[in-house]
């Protein structure tokens, strides 16, 4: 079963309305070149101004006990960043509060639509969000252990959250369907995975061995739900079901025969 997408009066293009098209472009060159003259170059430079005038979108707080100011410290003695590690903690935090939120969304759409164009099941989304709820104590375990504040908002978690609103926005959207929604996680779930990573390598270099193991537990976890959502996607694309990366279904549609 594959989603069905509508055909009805779109009127975004310009072969809707050839006769104003023709009027309006009447008045223009063969080139297709605009006849009003000017450039982006005013507008380039205003952004320049605000770019060179722009404070910092926050900071990272310093630590509010004496323990966390001591293991601080101590870290930048050893010529380690603590800052910049407790800012990608902040991050990861505020994504994965979001990702709960993401999949939470997910779920309320396939129950309002008992969609079956995928394999996808409300059991599947529950776990996942589960994950993401405890990736989310994960991180803000390890905040705490180098004497941050979890509920402190770093810049990088500022600026994770300004990138998941269009996300969200499509997942809330009544209109979207569960297709289209799935690809608004699967973004997600790329920027998760890419995170996670970055993350595992700031820790092995600050020499937080600790943090290492469950944050590699976190990443497998997270490479599966990529892997799921992928499949998932297909699945309401083209109408396959998938399983194991591979296509199981009859899908001769996506890939034709071989002609020798």
């Amino acid at each position: 079963m594959k989603e069905q997408i509508p055909v009805g009066m779109n009127r975004t293009g310009m072969q809707m309305s050839p006769f104003e098209t023709s009027s309006m472009q009447a008045g223009m060159p063969a080139s297709m070149t605009p006849a009003t003259p000017g450039d982006d170059t005013a507008l380039a430079a205003m952004r320049s101004s605000y770019i060179a005038e722009a404070d910092a979108i926050g900071s990272v707080p310093v630590p509010a006990t004496v323990q966390g100011a001591v293991a601080a410290g101590t870290s930048m003695m050893l010529g380690n960043r603590p800052q910049l590690l407790l800012d990608k903690l902040g991050e990861r935090l505020a994504f994965e509060r979001t990702g709960t939120r993401r999949y939470g969304a997910e779920i309320t759409k396939l129950e309002a639509t008992q969609d079956e164009t995928t394999s996808m099941t409300l059991a599947d989304l529950q776990r996942v969000r589960q994950d993401e709820a405890r990736h989310f104590s994960i991180v803000a375990s390890a905040i705490e252990a180098l004497g941050g504040d979890p509920t402190s908002q770093t810049p990088c978690a500022d600026v994770a959250g300004v990138e998941s609103m269009g996300l969200m926005q499509v997942l809330t959207d009544p209109r979207m369907t569960i297709a289209q929604s799935l690809h608004a996680i699967l973004i997600a779930e790329m920027a998760d995975n890419a995170g996670w990573e970055m993350l595992i390598a700031l820790a092995e270099d600050q020499n937080q061995g600790s943090m290492i193991s469950d944050f590699s537990v976190a990443l497998d976890e997270e490479r599966t739900h990529l892997q799921q959502v992928r499949n998932w996607l297909e699945e309401a694309t083209i109408g396959a079901v998938v399983s194991n990366g591979a296509l199981v279904d009859d899908i001769s549609d996506a890939n034709p025969p071989q002609v020798h």
